[in-house]
């Protein structure tokens, strides 16, 4: 890509001279110019062009652009987009026109080396530029479309490795385009497989529709891109009836006959365990092998109220070992240390009081990266060895870092190629078999593993994205049946894109609630319609939250833990995000740790026991 500064054009500059000569020639001898009255089928044809209902009609390059609300031209918001030293940060959309016709595109910007411009006209593509506004200017050129152009590309875009700049009010005026008809409405709308809270839904594809509007009981429930969908959150034992329309830019069609299915009773047992946990459960980390900030908590000082407890942390000896060591804290880091023998009394007491007690594998400093058979099989023989030591009920996966990272070529989270993928899957199976259903297995994914696999999945696909991305889709997937709890980490995460398509930070209810809905809805992987991540069970997922302000970042506070509750749960008290369903089967909570909270006077139990009960 050329990416030198393109001169500024004189041509414009001399056409305005020659046109107030002309003026004021015309003025001298008593005549005046006309200037030609807008016509009435003139209007302006950009969609959101002041940001005032966020990004939506505009998509933005990598995620570059959002809105903000100073500083703004006009209204209450505008657009803010940073390039970076790859990308020049643009934002676009496409509007309807009509051929042969003339538009005038105009908008405000700020900053430097900041463009404006239309492709797509099936004539000459235009674009206008400022070199440097310190503050708002405005920008306007104009095109004529081609004989046979109905779509047109609005975009604006700033320089690479520039600082953000900012876009407002931007509008084309021009005559409207012919509006398309509603498709045909769909046909062959049939029902699969029905558990107790999905059903999963199939139809035909309609020509000229862009989507499909999903109905449950006369409610639209969500919309999609492909021709099927897995609806969830649906209540046990109920009858529903589905209806499917087409949408297009006119609108819907007619919806399908309903097609009727009843939702299965609420398993009660199955793989994972999780028949032994309570209908809502609050997990945590326990520092079982080392001292911070926090103090040392003994394991039979934790309250009734944890149901599972993961001792943090067993470590590899070494990156690539596959050797995983349990070593509890000593007497010197962490004073009133129990002995080995007490430690293990406290396990069996909570075990007998209906708890689970796993190993928690990895964490901050742990590397586990099992590149080769002989690696899985010592990780597979270490692991046990500490769970048949301590009589444990399972383990937690917490790999965190470069742990799990995705071979270029590795693009189908459904068949993984990667050998540090593989090999885990492969241990995580071994492990399950021999200790049976009975088995507890755990994961506590970083967002940045997981959700974020939406728009990135690793580099095959995404060209210089980190291989990271995603990485732990291949693990989940593989194991969903064998799994009982995922705990994401909703904390220290960067803003991740929810199913929306807007960025969620954190800091309060939404993003929790993205976050989560992702994973009770399924999600295309790296947006592609045709690799989708199926979603969870309600009563596998737990979110996972920091229990107190210095635990890390993210913490929020319990007001905005019972929203996310709420909205999750029961779909009331929703923010800004409105979640694809309501999961009452949802687990619980998950939280880094035990020990913070009891730093923090027990306020994330607390919160949970009088929420739950």
């Amino acid at each position: 890509m050329d990416r030198s500064r393109p001169p500024r054009s004189r041509t414009r500059a001399r056409r305005g001279l020659l046109t107030a000569f002309t003026a004021a020639a015309l003025a001298a001898t008593g005549l005046t110019a006309l200037s030609a009255p807008a016509r009435a089928a003139d209007t302006d044809l950009a969609r959101n062009g002041g940001f005032e209902s966020g990004l939506d009609g505009w998509t933005c390059a990598a995620g570059t652009g959002t809105t903000v609300d100073s500083p703004v031209h006009g209204g209450t918001s505008a657009l803010q987009a940073t390039p970076t030293a790859g990308d020049n940060a643009q934002c676009s959309q496409t509007v309807t026109v009509k051929p042969d016709a003339t538009y005038t595109l105009s908008g405000y910007v700020r900053g430097s080396y900041v463009y404006l411009g239309a492709s797509g006209t099936g004539t000459t593509d235009v674009s206008t530029w400022t070199q440097s506004a310190p503050d708002w200017q405005q920008l306007t050129t104009t095109f004529r479309t081609g004989p046979s152009t109905t779509k047109v590309t609005l975009f604006t875009h700033g320089w690479y490795g520039t600082p953000a700049y900012g876009a407002d009010d931007i509008t084309l005026v021009g005559p409207g385009g012919d509006t398309p008809a509603p498709p045909a409405a769909p046909s062959g709308l049939t029902a699969g497989t029905v558990t107790a809270t999905t059903a999963a839904l199939s139809w035909d594809a309609v020509p000229g529709a862009t989507g499909y509007a999903v109905y449950a009981n006369g409610t639209k429930s969500r919309t999609v891109t492909g021709t099927s969908t897995t609806l969830t959150g649906l209540s046990p034992e109920t009858a529903y009836s589905f209806q499917v329309a087409a949408v297009n830019d006119a609108g819907e069609s007619a919806r399908t006959a309903p097609v009727t299915a009843t939702t299965a009773a609420p398993d009660t047992g199955g793989p994972g365990g999780s028949a032994d946990l309570p209908a809502h459960a609050l997990v945590g980390y326990l520092h079982a092998s080392f001292a911070n900030g926090a103090g040392y908590t003994r394991l039979a000082d934790v309250p009734d109220s944890w149901d599972v407890i993961d001792l943090a942390f067993g470590e590899p000896t070494s990156t690539t070992s596959g050797d995983i060591r349990f070593t509890r804290c000593p007497a010197s880091e962490c004073p009133g240390v129990e002995s080995d023998a007490e430690f293990k009394a406290a396990i069996k007491a909570k075990q007998a009081a209906g708890k689970k007690v796993l190993i928690s594998i990895g964490g901050q400093n742990g590397q586990v990266q099992l590149t080769t058979a002989a690696a899985r099989d010592t990780f597979v023989s270490s692991v046990s060895k500490i769970i048949d030591e301590y009589g444990l009920d399972g383990l937690d996966v917490d790999f965190e870092g470069h742990s799990l990272s995705l071979d270029t070529d590795d693009t189908d989270f459904k068949n993984p190629t990667t050998p540090v993928i593989v090999n885990l899957i492969s241990a995580l199976k071994t492990l399950k078999a021999t200790y049976g259903d009975a088995f507890v297995l755990s994961m506590a994914p970083e967002t940045f593993f997981v959700q974020n696999g939406y728009q990135f999945y690793g580099t095959g696909k995404w060209g210089g994205q980190d291989p990271r991305c995603g990485a732990y889709l291949p693990v989940i997937h593989a194991l969903r049946d064998d799994l009982t709890l995922l705990h994401v980490q909703d904390y220290n995460s960067g803003p991740i894109m929810g199913l929306d398509n807007q960025y969620h930070s954190m800091g309060g209810a939404d993003f929790h609630i993205a976050m989560t809905d992702m994973l009770l809805t399924g999600f295309p992987v790296a947006g592609d319609a045709d690799n989708v991540f199926p979603p969870l069970r309600p009563d596998q997922i737990a979110i996972g939250m920091p229990a107190a302000t210095n635990a890390g970042n993210g913490y929020v506070a319990p007001a905005e833990v019972n929203k996310a509750l709420d909205c999750l749960t029961k779909n009331t008290n929703c923010g800004g995000y409105a979640p694809h369903g309501s999961w009452p089967a949802l687990r619980g909570l998950m939280t880094w740790s035990v020990n913070w909270d009891r730093f923090g006077g027990w306020e994330f139990q607390k919160n949970f026991d009088a929420y739950f009960g």
